[in-house]
Order: structure tokens, then C-alpha cells, then sequence
């Protein structure tokens, strides 16, 4: 059947639409222009760093120096080139279908970080925005992570009290004020997050404001612990 369906409709590369051998893939162009991040991470924020991949931990200039809220942290890809390309279509062309594969590439490289029982939970929209967007690309990007890792998701364990607007143009500082309690954990769902070591999800992380608020949140809320992963990280030279 698969096979059938093969010749009826071909495989295309998620991003150029060219022919590939597999679906849900990028075709060799669209690879090679896609920054996938290997190799030698920060642990708290996965961007990646110069040298070789050691098991120790290692932190970037800015987890040493900005306080983080969470534990450990991954990324995918580096926010450029095709990964940008990506990263938008999904969170602004109605692009429901790359959760799928982005959904793979997350769960891969946030293997090292992941522990028994933990439950994932996105980053919320406001409800506003969400009625605009009609959908929360990181709750699809969680439900794929969660489907893929055997971990059990909490897709409202969070709650957006206030409309944010965006970040872009903001200083760092300015990010982190703009969401000083912006986030919640609704009395229903305190019992869900209360002593469970939690992943918080969400597409893209630049400063980590948005992180640092909803963990505040979650760690109020009772979790023993946190740690993120987003689908792309903004470099410092990017």
C-alpha cells in the first residue's frame, strides 16, 4: 500500500518540495543548507561550542553568566539559513506537517537530558494569539517529542496570563522584564507538575526570557525539576 501510495504521490523534501526517497525529509540541497547542531554543546542552553564532545559539562559565556531557572537544555538546529526558513513556516504558514520531522530531530539530540517519567509540556500562546494562529507550534512540536520519547505530555499545564507581543527589537533585559509573571500553572494541573521533573518545550529560544518565565512558573508550581528544549537557538553571531 505504501508503495502504491509512493507512485501516486511521490515523496517531497518538506522544504523545496523536490523529490526525496522518504517522506517527512529534506532533499540533499536543503540538507547541506540546513545548520543542524552536533557535536560539542552548552548543557544548559545547547548552543554549540568550539572543541571536542566531552561528557562533562560545559557551559556557554552566557549560561555562566545569566542566572537560568532550569537545569539542562537542547536544541536542533541554529536559527539561519534553512533552519529560519523552516522555523517560520511552521509558526506562520499553517506548516502543521514539520512538526513531524522537527518533532524527530528534537527528540534525538534531547536524549543525553531526558529522565524516566518526565512529562513535557509546551510553552503556551496567550489565548488571543491563539485564536488568531489557531494553533501552538509548540504544543505540536511537544505532542511529536512526547510521542517519540515514550513521555507522557501535559499540553495545558501552562497558562499565558497576559498578552506579551513580541520580543523582536527588545534588549535582553528588556525580554526578561517583558515576562516577569507572565505565566502560570492552573490549580487543575498543580497535581501534574508537583514533584515531576518536567521538559519544557517550545520553537525557538534566543535570550531564554520565555523559558526563565515558564519555569519560574512550573518550579512555584512544585516541579522538581526543569529542563528545555527548543526546536532552533539563536547563536550569539547570528
Amino acid at each position: 500500500m505504501q508503495a502504491a501510495l509512493h507512485l501516486l504521490y511521490p515523496p517531497q523534501c518538506i522544504s523545496c518540495g523536490e523529490a526525496v526517497t522518504s517522506d517527512f525529509g529534506l532533499c540533499a540541497e536543503c540538507w547541506r543548507a540546513t545548520p543542524f547542531i552536533a557535536g560539542l554543546v552548552c548543557d544548559q542552553c545547547g548552543t554549540p561550542l568550539p572543541g571536542a564532545d566531552r561528557t562533562e559539562r560545559v557551559l556557554c559565556d552566557d549560561c555562566l553568566t545569566i542566572a537560568r531557572p532550569w537545569e539542562r537544555g537542547r536544541s536542533a538546529l541554529l536559527y539561519g539559513d534553512n533552519a529560519r526558513n523552516l522555523v517560520l513556516a511552521l509558526k506562520h504558514g499553517d506548516r502543521m506537517d514539520l512538526a513531524r520531522p522537527a518533532g524527530t530531530w528534537m527528540a534525538k539530540v534531547v536524549q543525553p537530558i531526558l529522565t524516566p517519567g518526565m512529562l513535557v509540556v509546551p510553552v503556551p500562546l496567550h489565548w488571543l494569539r491563539l485564536f488568531r494562529r489557531k494553533y501552538n507550534q509548540a504544543a505540536l512540536l511537544s505532542k511529536a517529542v512526547a510521542g517519540l520519547t515514550g513521555l507522557a505530555q501535559c499540553p495545558d499545564a501552562l497558562i499565558r496570563r497576559r498578552p506579551t507581543g513580541t520580543q523582536d527589537g527588545k534588549t535582553r533585559d528588556g525580554r526578561f522584564a517583558n515576562l516577569i509573571g507572565a505565566f502560570h500553572v492552573p490549580p487543575r494541573r498543580e497535581a501534574a507538575i508537583r514533584d515531576r521533573n518536567i521538559l519544557l518545550v517550545d520553537d525557538v529560544m534566543t535570550s531564554g526570557a520565555t523559558f526563565a518565565a515558564a519555569t519560574d512558573a512550573l518550579v512555584a508550581a512544585g516541579a522538581r525539576s526543569v529542563s528545555v528544549l527548543s526546536l532552533a537557538r539563536v547563536a550569539k553571531d547570528r
